[in-house]
């Protein structure tokens, strides 16, 4: 198995805020026009949309749609803004590993699925960690890449909880890369982003692996 490693500084704020917020002049085509452009691709493929089996065909594709990419309807921001001070002199890390994703790459339209895991280093309050999972959906139900989609996640935590610092690491397999052009079936991309004492010490860096690896650190 196939295995690619990136390793990403981290991206300014502002850059990000551009990257996942639509501009404000941008129209958005009406449904009918979305539907209409699904039977526009199934006649350019060959086939014809007007037979009984494509019939419904647009309005099941933009219905899926809206779901896939739901996140560009959502405020990453907002699924942070509850946090709990009741955790005692606890400041040691917090991790939640192995959250399952899926997003599709903005160069191909294609899914990436894999698992994330985040930590990070709280400073008194902390997050609920099923809000965690809820973040990485909203980024990743949006055209991605996954250095991108790495980025956005270890920002919006940075930013909004200020810990001591971030960890995050993404592993995925690329359909783009599995079921077209060198069709390398079982090739993993494993991206990860450091902030803070992470970032700035290679000794939790490396627990923060071990933990993801090995439950130990």
């Amino acid at each position: 198995m196939d295995h690619v490693i990136k390793t990403l500084t981290p991206a300014a704020r502002p850059s990000e805020a551009a990257e996942t917020t639509a501009p404000s002049t941008l129209v958005r085509p009406s449904r009918a026009e979305a539907e209409a452009a699904v039977r526009v691709l199934i006649g350019y493929l060959g086939d014809d949309p007007d037979r009984e089996g494509l019939l419904d065909t647009p309005r099941r594709v933009v219905s899926a749609y809206e779901e896939l990419f739901g996140g560009y309807h959502e405020n990453p921001a907002d699924v942070l803004d509850r946090t709990f001070s009741e955790i005692g002199t606890y400041d040691d890390i917090v991790l939640v590993r192995d959250i399952p994703f899926n997003s599709h790459c903005e160069h191909h339209m294609m899914p990436f699925v894999g698992k994330a895991h985040v930590g990070y280093l709280p400073v008194e309050r902390v997050v609920g960690l099923s809000k965690i999972a809820r973040l990485i959906d909203i980024f990743a139900r949006r055209l991605q890449t996954q250095e991108r989609l790495s980025s956005q996640i270890v920002t919006e935590i940075d930013t909004v909880l200020k810990p001591r610092g971030v960890a995050v690491m993404l592993e995925a397999e690329h359909s783009c890369m599995s079921m077209r052009g060198v069709q390398k079936v079982g090739s993993r991309t494993i991206t990860t982003q450091f902030t803070g004492v992470f970032r700035d010490d290679p000794k939790e860096q490396f627990r923060f692996v071990s933990l993801v690896r090995n439950g130990i650190g």
